[in-house]
């Protein structure tokens, strides 16, 4: 039996969990002590690992026995993710194009969250705005919604071994 296959859900759980803290714990920090102002599609990659978080969570709280229980935060946890993903790859995309091709800019997240519906505001922001194509820091010659993407495909390992775990023959 290999080292992977004996752990529990609660592990895979609290290691997906400790990874979130770390990634807020860095989005905090360049926010308050470096001065980067998150930008729409950064707060929603924030909701993304905060939501991954609950899930893992409570999935260390309670700990299922069963396929079933680890295969359900598996999919759960794997959805935040996955969403996850999918926004700081569009923000991604955004900071890709031209110039003359970026999206003008919006009003703000705050604004629209109090004046429209939350599935407008999800398509407004979703189509990118010219804030989110700005880039205002790097890393290693990698902006920071590349990093994102980086921390949520490690991300990913913690609900993936959830469902290894569901899955796995006995």
């Amino acid at each position: 039996m290999s080292a992977l296959s004996r752990l529990e859900v609660r592990h895979w759980s609290l290691a997906g969990l400790a990874f979130c803290v770390v990634m807020m714990l860095v989005a905090l920090g360049l926010e308050h002590l470096v001065g980067l102002e998150p930008c729409p599609l950064c707060i929603f990659q924030r909701v993304a690992v905060i939501a991954a978080g609950l899930v893992f969570a409570v999935a260390a709280i309670h700990n299922p026995a069963g396929r079933l229980g680890a295969a359900l935060y598996g999919l759960l946890g794997l959805g935040a993710v996955g969403a996850g993903i999918g926004v700081a790859w569009r923000h991604l995309w955004l900071q890709s194009l031209p110039a003359d091709e970026v999206p003008s800019c919006g009003p703000g997240l705050d604004y629209m969250l109090d004046i429209l519906p939350l599935q407008e505001v999800v398509n407004m922001v979703l189509s990118g705005s010219g804030e989110c194509a700005d880039i205002d820091f790097l890393f290693l010659g990698v902006s920071l919604p590349g990093w994102t993407l980086v921390g949520f495909i490690v991300l990913a390992l913690a609900p993936l071994g959830l469902l290894f775990r569901a899955f796995r023959e006995r």
